[in-house]
């Protein structure tokens, strides 16, 4: 009988934790019925693969997510930068994994819930007016991570040096804790690619496990 699924996420940095509640969202959506225990791995090593096996001692799991933006590279590159990691990491067993590769970085999947934006910025009842880019354009913005620093600035209602101290930065991580409905970000291939590996990786371990 299972009792849950574990899964670590490999991390670029701590800014990184905004992912996980989309990637809970994902498992649930795609069949995955049972508790999902989630751990977050962010370590100082310097390579890849030394972060991935890092990740699996500390971690074990069922299922390990690794997360790279595409930044200016192609999704297919960095799958590849991917699956050489893991043969570096050595690890003492295989387990399944999938990759994480928003264009251009992962700020772009937190451009499309105007609320949850609010809600970040500490200010839900804020009446000013947020342009969010369309979902369509969300993957060729040149900066994303601007784009979004920008919006929780005017959501904020702040002004002056009251601004000045306002951190956008720490209240990203915010964005997705209150979103219960990622279906939007569907339109986007990169998000597509993701739902796709999950759905093969749940049809897997399912037959697996019930096998």
């Amino acid at each position: 009988m299972m009792d849950d699924l574990r899964y670590t996420l490999v991390a670029e940095g701590s800014s990184d934790r905004v992912l996980m509640p989309i990637l809970d969202w994902l498992l649930e959506e795609n069949g995955v019925h049972i508790a999902i225990q989630g751990e977050f791995s962010d370590t100082s090593v310097k390579t890849l693969g030394a972060k991935i096996r890092k990740a699996v001692q500390s971690y074990p799991c069922d299922l390990l997510f690794v997360h790279r933006d595409a930044d200016r590279e192609t999704r297919d590159k960095r799958v590849e930068e991917i699956e050489t990691a893991i043969a570096d990491a050595n690890l003492p067993s295989l387990r399944p994994y999938v990759c994480v590769i928003p264009v251009r970085m992962q700020e772009a999947w937190l451009l499309f819930d105007e609320a949850a934006i609010r809600y970040a910025a500490d200010n839900s009842n804020g009446t000013m007016l947020l342009s969010l880019p369309p979902l369509n354009r969300l993957e060729s913005l040149p900066n994303p991570k601007q784009e979004l620093t920008d919006l929780l600035k005017t959501a904020s209602g702040k002004s002056g040096r009251n601004l000045k101290k306002f951190r956008p930065n720490q209240k990203m991580h915010r964005i997705t804790e209150i979103i219960d409905d990622f279906s939007p970000l569907r339109q986007l291939t990169a998000f597509q690619a993701l739902e796709n590996e999950i759905k093969q990786f749940v049809a897997d371990w399912t037959g697996e496990k019930n096998g």
